[in-house]
């Protein structure tokens, strides 16, 4: 079975999968692959987008490149255009290894930003969509990207038509609330108690799986 994950601009996607990934579900971050994808065809890269987002150790800095992209079709589409052959790829290569492609094989996840462009999406069987609200997402970017708010507000309006593009398909889709601001400021780890939203968040990734159907 394939479940998709994905969510808005700093909708709290990763730390869903990072539940899922604690209850035994296998979790490809199909962004991270993308980051892999990307340093391996870098020069490809630096000659479409320029010198201007190379790092000094000659890796790409990917926050001067989202800057280009982000509500630039044309710019997102050269990207994706480097990117998405060598990721489709290894995404198929990691879900044949978990089985997830065939009876019997485990329930995997698909987690990415950019999930209706992915190579399995006419193939999910279950897609977990992501939410919070507005100024809880700009709040969670200015702190985790500290982007100037005229950058952040071009990736938001690049996700308008965000939801139709899922609703349209034929797995099933499942919302998921992820309201809260951010990371407290003492990790589980230090006996901290979970949060009511912590709490409602698990509860509803919880009821999710058990109500899988194969």
């Amino acid at each position: 079975m394939l479940i998709g994950l994905t969510g808005t601009y700093c909708a709290g996607k990763n730390h869903v999968a990072t539940l899922l990934a604690d209850r035994g579900l296998p979790v490809l971050d199909v962004d991270k692959l993308g980051h892999v994808c990307l340093e391996n065809r870098k020069d490809l890269v630096f000659s479409r987008f320029g010198p201007d987002v190379k790092t000094p150790d000659g890796s790409i800095d990917r926050r001067k490149l989202g800057a280009k992209v982000f509500g630039n079709r044309a710019e997102m589409a050269a990207l994706e255009a480097i990117v998405h052959l060598e990721a489709n790829r290894m995404t198929l290569e990691w879900i044949s290894a978990h089985g997830g492609d065939g009876p019997g094989g485990e329930t995997c996840v698909i987690n990415a930003a950019l999930l209706h462009k992915s190579v399995v999406f006419g193939q999910l069987d279950h897609i977990i969509l992501v939410h919070a609200p507005w100024i809880v997402r700009l709040i969670r970017a200015r702190r985790r990207d500290g982007l100037p708010l005229a950058a952040l507000l071009r990736r938001f309006a690049s996700q308008k038509q965000f939801a139709s593009q899922y609703l349209a398909g034929s797995a099933d889709i499942y919302r998921v609330g992820n309201p809260g601001i951010g990371k407290p400021v003492l990790p589980r780890s230090f006996g901290r108690r979970k949060t009511r939203s912590e709490q409602r968040l698990e509860q509803k990734i919880d009821t999710f799986l058990a109500n899988l159907k194969p």
